[in-house]
């Protein structure tokens, strides 16, 4: 156990200096491993833990949806997305902020990335509020707590990595995700919907479109129905596996770009380099926390952690309730998919220990992710937006963003409680 407390230690201090976190896990781990064994068995561990991950089919998956994001994005789809939500909800007040809302659901639905759907919209949305004398720090933070969902609402990466470190089925995390993300998006919105009735000079009416205009705006968007339905339709149907229904998702996106002549060599190469970029770092970090995660169980760390916690006679609802306080704990300090990484081989063997659903709990640890994501000092979605639209205010964003971490925070509560509201899906399947 010390031994183990004392690579968590050196591993808290290398993430505080700014150091890479994968290269900095595989150098604890290798380092504390071999400190025990050798090494000589160190170096044998890592690099079989390295081979068994890299050629391991599954991990496929996770380029094939990062392309699919990455050209759905230069396919400008986005754009659309916010046309029609606006044209429906625009003129109500607050409208804008809950167009933004939805047009980040749709948006998330293909793209699979947190960062990447805040990026897109904030470019998208914030100069329309802005005309229309909307709030920055509603504005911005709608933006930032929409762009959450691009992890909750699959396809979503963090489901796919943390179904590879459990071996939990990723297309049942898919399907559990779908009811969880239509809640939260129906949370945020009834968190503007709060804040404009108390303000209401924050959130102005929009224009009023006519019933031809919301259908056409409506018939625009079909691309995102029909990859979402050849992704997630396919594996809820057991036509195809995660992996080959990331495939057909990427193949689909592809042709969509095509179809509406958006797609060039320069933006088929940057897709490329986009999706191997971003692939890259996530392979370097997983490697670091698979062998990091063998050196904790080399140490016994796990072993004793569960059996104190089992010593203690907690009910397994208030085991989860305090993983989800040392989540939310962690989400104000680390970056989402490092967190994810260096807890899940601490937490989940208590999950299981105490029999409860591993998807329900993938669900839950992605909602918590996704609060992290919008908390400060490290939210980083708050940081994207901040990046994309400079003369808004970190400050700004953040007094903001209250309402939405509150919003969050019931749906999770709600997961935890009712775990049918995501496992219903997935037992039907």
């Amino acid at each position: 156990m010390e031994t183990a407390a004392l690579g968590f230690a050196a591993l808290l201090v290398c993430a505080f200096l700014g150091l890479p976190l994968g290269l900095t896990m595989l150098a604890v781990g290798v380092g504390g491993f071999a400190l025990q064994r050798g090494f000589a068995p160190a170096l044998s561990m890592a690099s079989q833990q390295i081979f068994d991950l890299a050629t391991n089919y599954d991990l496929s998956t996770l380029p094939m949806f990062l392309l699919m994001g990455a050209l759905v994005h230069r396919a400008n789809l986005s754009e659309d997305l916010y046309s029609a939500c606006n044209a429906w909800i625009g003129r109500r007040r607050g409208g804008l902020a809950m167009a933004t809302i939805g047009a980040c659901g749709g948006f998330a639905a293909v793209c699979g990335s947190s960062m990447a759907t805040a990026a897109t919209m904030a470019r998208i949305a914030i100069p329309s509020m802005r005309r229309f004398g909307y709030a920055d720090s509603l504005g911005a933070a709608s933006i930032a707590a929409g762009g959450t969902l691009g992890i909750l609402i699959p396809p979503s990466v963090p489901m796919v990595i943390y179904g590879l470190l459990t071996q939990a089925d990723i297309g049942k995390l898919f399907v559990a995700g779908i009811v969880p993300g239509l809640i939260m998006i129906v949370a945020y919105i009834l968190a503007i919907a709060a804040v404009v009735r108390l303000d209401p000079a924050s959130g102005p009416r929009g224009p009023h479109a006519t019933w031809p205009e919301r259908w056409s705006a409506l018939w625009r968007v079909w691309g995102v129905a029909l990859l979402f339905i050849l992704v997630l339709g396919g594996i809820y149907f057991g036509v195809c596996t995660p992996t080959e229904a990331a495939g057909v998702g990427s193949a689909g996106a592809l042709l969509f770009t095509i179809a509406r002549r958006q797609l060039t060599w320069k933006k088929l190469a940057e897709s490329l380099m986009e999706a191997g970029r971003t692939t890259t770092t996530i392979f370097v970090v997983m490697f670091g926390a698979l062998v990091f995660a063998n050196f904790l169980t080399m140490t016994g760390m796990v072993t004793d952690l569960v059996a104190a916690i089992r010593a203690l006679n907690l009910a397994p609802i208030t085991v989860i309730l305090l993983i989800c306080v040392v989540y939310l704990f962690l989400g104000c300090i680390f970056e989402s998919l490092g967190m994810m990484l260096i807890t899940i081989p601490v937490f989940f063997p208590i999950v299981v220990s105490f029999g409860m659903d591993p998807i329900w709990f993938g669900i839950i640890v992605v909602i918590v992710i996704e609060i992290g994501l919008i908390t400060p000092p490290v939210g980083m979605n708050v940081f994207v937006v901040k990046s994309v639209v400079e003369d808004i205010t970190l400050g700004t964003i953040f007094r903001g963003i209250a309402p939405f971490v509150l919003a969050s925070l019931v749906v999770l509560l709600l997961v935890v409680f009712v775990p049918s509201v995501a496992l219903f899906l997935p037992r039907l399947m």
